[in-house]
């Protein structure tokens, strides 16, 4: 007997679920990114330049909250929801996130209490990468669980709309701060504002996520390997590498055209800061609104197909669209092609969470994708900018860009290892 079609109170609970799990994502990126874009104003309270001690614990915190936390964010995140239930981690996550904030918002500076002021900013900016770094694997989990059959390809893509929307949010919060309070103002106290809003909308988040039904059975809880590391490398080594492979040249193409372009712009092409930022602001605008078309293109086409577009067209395009911004003079030009490369890696980033999750079954689905994911997103991702800025430094520009290029044939040749048809989620409603 053929399924029947979903009612409208199916779909009714299944969009507000998507919305409840998708606001939480927003706001961690939210809180994640802020500190990035306020770290100007709020640095020389926590970090005096006369204090080398203060200056290696900033640098400290940098690194463990970026590379360090994220996969044992991703690790101890993916065993709470396979064990505990996915509502549960992401209410986890959310609590953790706003509870970081908070810790930022109201830290005494290093005048009043020394070197105890940048300890307790590492320890909150600990538990935000810690935070985020299991947020991706729970949420992408969730939201293609819950999606619906046949459309779970645009119902997923909402996870990255609300990642690119956070780092829009936080922007657009730091510039209308900006227009309202005086430098020495945001330096004094104005930065605390900022951590202020995402705790609130934290709070927020956390009440909507108090609401989710729960996705996984208690049979996928209780089995003896669920959340297992053991469990997902005896049956699922090659899944697992499969994922670390092609997460690996997308999150450094993804990194490459975000959050290290603005930098290309200015440091390269020689563009002004403010124009840079404009630029990058209407990219990242558009590139999060096309996320729901590439991720409806791949409820037509397969997963797999739009992987393989993906990283086709990045081994193609990489080098000549970088070459080009090199020398580019024209913002508009700049926007274009731009926009151009993140429509490419739009083909990947609007199914990141569904191709994944398709290639674990429910007891290690979390673990599987949140790992893999944190793992990849570590080495490739959050070192992007530093191999492309320290290539530049030695004179080997371009030697980046074929760096980018050879890691989207490696994703290419792994993305052919993906089955036609996907081996998990298929039967799940």
């Amino acid at each position: 007997m053929a399924a029947q079609p979903p009612t409208s109170e199916e779909i009714r609970k299944r969009v507000f679920a998507i919305v409840a799990a998708s606001s939480g994502n927003l706001v961690e990126w939210f809180d994640f990114y802020i500190y990035a874009f306020c770290a100007i104003y709020f640095a020389p309270a926590f970090f005096p330049s006369a204090n080398p001690t203060a200056q290696l614990l900033n640098t400290a915190g940098v690194f463990a909250a970026g590379f360090l936390m994220r996969p044992i964010g991703g690790w101890i995140f993916g065993r709470i929801a396979d064990r505990n239930g996915r509502k549960n981690s992401m209410v986890i996550s959310v609590m953790m996130m706003c509870f970081g904030s908070l810790l930022i918002a109201a830290l005494p500076t290093h005048a009043s209490i020394g070197n105890w002021a940048p300890a307790l900013l590492l320890l909150a900016r600990l538990l935000q990468g810690l935070s985020v770094g299991g947020e991706y694997g729970t949420t992408a989990t969730y939201m293609s669980e819950v999606a619906l059959k046949g459309r779970r390809g645009f119902f997923s893509s909402f996870q990255y709309v609300t990642l690119i929307g956070g780092q829009l949010l936080a922007v657009l919060v730091v510039v209308i701060l900006q227009q309202l309070l005086s430098e020495a103002e945001l330096k004094a106290w104005g930065w605390r504002i900022p951590f202020v809003v995402g705790a609130i909308t934290a709070v927020v988040a956390l009440l909507l996520r108090r609401t989710l039904h729960e996705t996984s059975t208690s049979a996928s809880r209780n089995n003896r390997e669920a959340g297992s590391i053991a469990g997902l490398f005896r049956h699922h080594k090659a899944a697992f590498f499969t994922v670390l492979g092609y997460t690996a040249g997308g999150s450094l193409i993804f990194y490459t055209f975000t959050t290290y372009m603005q930098k290309y712009l200015v440091n390269t092409a020689g563009m002004p800061i403010k124009t840079a930022s404009y630029i990058m602001t209407g990219c990242l605008f558009v590139y999060m609104c096309i996320q729901p078309i590439f991720g409806m293109l791949s409820d037509k086409i397969g997963r797999r197909n739009n992987m393989l577009l993906f990283s086709s067209l990045g081994a193609i395009a990489t080098v000549p669209i970088l070459t080009a911004l090199k020398t580019v003079q024209s913002p508009t030009a700049a926007f274009l092609l731009i926009c151009l490369a993140l429509a490419i890696v739009s083909f990947y980033t609007s199914i990141s969470g569904i191709v994944k999750a398709e290639m674990f079954p429910i007891e290690v689905r979390a673990l599987g994708v949140g790992l893999a994911y944190a793992v990849a997103n570590a080495i490739f991702g959050g070192s992007a900018e530093y191999v492309a800025l320290g290539l530049k430094k030695a004179g080997m520009e371009p030697t980046f860009y074929w760096y980018v290029t050879g890691m989207m044939v490696l994703a290419f040749l792994v993305s052919l290892r993906l089955p036609r048809q996907a081996k998990y989620l298929q039967h799940e409603h």
